[in-house]
């Protein structure tokens, strides 16, 4: 079944790539009391080739993401999305938001439950498909929490906007614990094509012991880690190894976003302390910087506190230059889990709403005890979304 999914979807998207209207892709199902159901997808092939510097980095090409889903809503009132990703075996969203205006009649915000992603920065939480590069940056590969079931709450106003939930473990079974997050931007800018946003967030984790099958109990543990910006190889190049005896994870983020026109400038600075019983903290720290030109005069496209993909405004799409710093810093007293960081150079074609191409050129340079790397690679992607 997990093999067929990218077929069927890809015939569904057939109208899409033969120039249907966007109105018309995907499709749905109109009910008439405005209740709506569409299909939801994000397929990526991506093909990575490195001039490794003995990292042990790969040539290869393959599937990055078939992402399938459904999405059901009632304009104003609520909606409901789930989807799986097929290439990782994984859940990704899968929740109901209902809006407090259509229910009671007054904006007290919007509630959520289920499986989401939680509130701690930008990167961590852009959709996979309108990702501006083809991976995150080092510190929110190791840092970002990731998806867990919870409730959340979000309301925005036009010059600022909040975002709060507690959260537990996840629909895969793992992470199993509690979190509370939340999230606090000011938006003095935010009209299309004029953003400023700026931003704080924390998470606060408590994850749960293990039982195994002795039945003895393990203390919790974590483990702290980054691909090189690469898209299909597993190696991570700073790691820091599993830390145990873990009490608890406080994760900060501070995040900045400027758009004008086609320019545009991304921040965030991501750090983690973890707390252990009578063992020394541990803490690690990263940050990036990214910057946007669209070249044809297209806008990044800002909404509820995080960006999306442009929409072309020519039959010909959309091109976008870009250009992102990472650095993260994964030594912390006796343990010595590198450092790192990365040049990162692209270059996107939004061909209309629902097909990008991205090539991403990487230059990463990594210190982890007495070796040194500087792996250097060219990746490729064709993305199609829905």
């Amino acid at each position: 079944m997990h093999r067929l999914a990218p077929l069927a979807l890809l015939t569904l998207a057939a109208p899409a790539l033969a120039g249907t209207q966007a109105d018309a892709w995907p499709p749905r199902l109109a009910l008439a009391d405005g209740t709506e159901a569409t299909l939801t997808g994000n397929f990526a092939w991506d093909i990575n080739r490195f001039d490794a510097d003995g990292a042990a980095l790969d040539d290869d090409q393959d599937w990055r993401r078939k992402e399938f889903g459904l999405a059901i809503k009632r304009k104003g009132l609520y909606d409901f999305t789930a989807s799986y990703d097929f290439q990782s075996d994984t859940w990704m969203d899968v929740a109901l938001r209902l809006e407090s205006k259509g229910l009671t009649g007054h904006d007290f915000g919007k509630w959520r439950i289920g499986q989401m992603k939680l509130p701690l920065g930008f990167e961590g939480n852009t959709a996979t498909r309108s990702g501006a590069f083809m991976e995150n940056a080092l510190p929110t590969q190791a840092f970002y929490e990731g998806r867990r079931i919870g409730v959340d709450w979000a309301l925005e106003r036009p010059r600022w906007l909040f975002n709060a939930g507690a959260y537990s473990h996840d629909l895969q079974g793992n992470n199993r614990g509690d979190s509370v997050a939340a999230r606090l931007a000011w938006t003095p800018r935010k009209q299309p094509s004029h953003v400023l946003h700026l931003g704080v967030s924390s998470t606060r984790e408590r994850p749960d012991a293990e039982t195994n099958g002795l039945g003895v109990e393990l203390a919790p543990s974590v483990r702290w880690r980054a691909r090189p910006e690469a898209s299909l190889t597993s190696l991570r190049l700073v790691d820091s190894g599993t830390l145990r005896e873990v009490e608890r994870i406080d994760r900060r983020g501070l995040e900045a976003l400027w758009i004008e026109g086609p320019w545009s400038l991304q921040g965030e600075y991501l750090q983690q302390t973890t707390r252990r019983h009578a063992l020394p903290h541990y803490r690690g720290d990263g940050w990036y910087l990214a910057g946007s030109w669209l070249l044809t005069g297209e806008s990044r496209t800002y909404s509820g506190g995080n960006v999306a993909n442009p929409r072309p405004a020519g039959k010909r799409g959309a091109i976008e230059l870009l250009a992102r710093y990472s650095r993260i810093d994964l030594d912390d007293g006796l343990i010595r889990g590198g450092r790192e960081h990365n040049w990162t150079v692209g270059a996107n074609w939004y061909l209309g709403n629902h097909l990008k191409f991205q090539a991403n050129y990487v230059h990463a340079d990594a210190r982890r005890g007495p070796r040194h790397w500087q792996p250097e690679g060219v990746q490729l992607r064709a993305q199609l979304h829905f």
